[in-house]
């Protein structure tokens, strides 16, 4: 028989409404409270870098490879089809997908307003599924069809409708600068939002042979190539290999470089987060320091026997051990089950909404990482195990006679 197991068992069955069972109580309310905290807030951070990240790779890719130049206009410079990085396309290491699209300012009109935007010209190689997520209307242009007006369908962003005051299914005129000016009847098939003010204020989708043939390029010469890779961890080992592979006369971007504010931003979210988890672990690990310390200066007179009895300073030490655990395994159960069925009711039922306008999105998100909730579990067993030994360190100061005096 565990000796120190058994009495850690006669320890914890405290009566109802004693000292130790409240302090029992609050030391495994607290080990709940913030494991509960930490899961929600790894699950909130992690669904919130989520979906800024898909929402800026609508419109930017992982990787983006255009022709060098010094042309920073939105008017793309000719970049041929037909090279060895994008007849490589997948079979790159690390590479998931490559596309090729263009890009042309243009002004929309309407007999009231009028709005600048950037007609990005896409194809038949278009990767649509991100987008369909965040259409609120109508659907996506049909583009590279042999037939059809697929290159006068346009789909819009909710902020550009609105300034408009255009609706899926109206035509308008798409004026494109030049000398002279040249103009192309558009049909709004679609409307998106992504929440980012900069994309949804600029980016207008239609039809890549629509630009080809204002630019007066064949259908071989393109403004772009998007990349996307299969890891975003490893994007900058995957840069390294596309860069290998570029012609001189070629540029890399990436989306990192692209959007250097927001992914700043994000990295600012993830350092905030390690300091506040790191105070609750801290005020939980005092918490549970606190509350052993108590049932050990509670239990003085029985240390005292054990010693008598002829029990050492090591089995009293486990004994008190295995009631910490014991507190940390229903805190764990308990906090688990705050934590995963909040976010279950979040992830579900949207009920904490949020403001677009400074979250770029309209509830609160959830992202669901067991690996990373294992991962705290078994971070909290380890750190409150570890804790535990620091009061346990005064048991080898405790007397028997002094102890069994205090009884009296």
């Amino acid at each position: 028989m565990n000796l120190s197991l058994f009495l850690a068992r006669r320890v914890r069955r405290a009566p109802q409404g004693s000292f130790s069972t409240t302090v029992t109580r609050i030391g495994i309310g607290s080990i709940a409270l913030a494991l509960a905290v930490m899961i929600i807030a790894f699950a909130v951070l992690f669904g919130y870098q989520r979906s800024i990240q898909q929402k800026i790779f609508l419109f930017g890719a992982h990787l983006q490879v255009s022709k060098f130049t010094n042309n920073h206009s939105y008017d793309d410079t000719a970049l041929p089809l037909n090279t060895p990085l994008f007849n490589a396309g997948a079979n790159i290491p690390g590479v998931d997908h490559i596309q090729a699209v263009a890009t042309k300012p243009g002004i929309l009109k309407t007999p009231d307003e009028l709005a600048g935007v950037v007609l990005k010209g896409v194809g038949r190689d278009y990767n649509w599924n991100l987008l369909r997520e965040s259409l609120v209307a109508g659907t996506v242009p049909e583009v590279g069809a042999d037939t059809g007006n697929g290159s006068t369908q346009l789909l819009i962003s909710q902020y550009m409708a609105n300034q408009l005051k255009a609706t899926v299914g109206q035509s308008l005129p798409l004026y494109f600068l030049g000398n002279p000016p040249r103009a192309r009847k558009m049909t709004i098939v679609g409307i998106y939002e992504t929440g980012l003010e900069e994309v949804d204020k600029t980016i207008a989708l239609g039809d890549i042979r629509l630009i080809q043939r204002l630019n007066k390029w064949g259908p071989d010469t393109v403004g772009s190539y998007e990349i996307f890779v299969r890891d975003f961890s490893k994007l900058d080992q995957t840069r390294e290999t596309v860069f290998d592979r570029l012609s001189p006369d070629m540029r890399l971007v990436s989306v990192k470089e692209q959007y250097r504010p927001l992914f700043d931003w994000m990295l600012l979210l993830d350092r905030n987060m390690v300091i506040l988890l790191g105070l609750i672990a801290f005020v939980a690990s005092f918490n549970m320091v606190s509350v052993l310390l108590v049932l050990m200066m509670e239990r003085t007179p029985m240390i005292g026997l054990l010693k008598t009895l002829g029990g050492t300073d090591t089995l009293i030490r486990r004994m008190f051990l295995h009631v910490g655990l014991g507190m940390v395994v229903w805190g764990l159960v308990i906090g688990n089950v705050i934590g995963i069925g909040l976010c279950f009711l979040q992830d579900r039922f949207r009920l904490i909404p949020l403001d677009p306008k400074n979250y770029f999105i309209k509830y609160v998100p959830i992202a669901w990482d067991w690996p990373t909730i294992l991962a705290l579990n078994g971070a909290t067993v380890l750190l409150i195990a570890l804790v535990l030994w620091i009061p346990t360190i005064i048991i080898n100061r405790i007397q028997p006679i002094r102890a069994l005096a205090f009884k009296k």
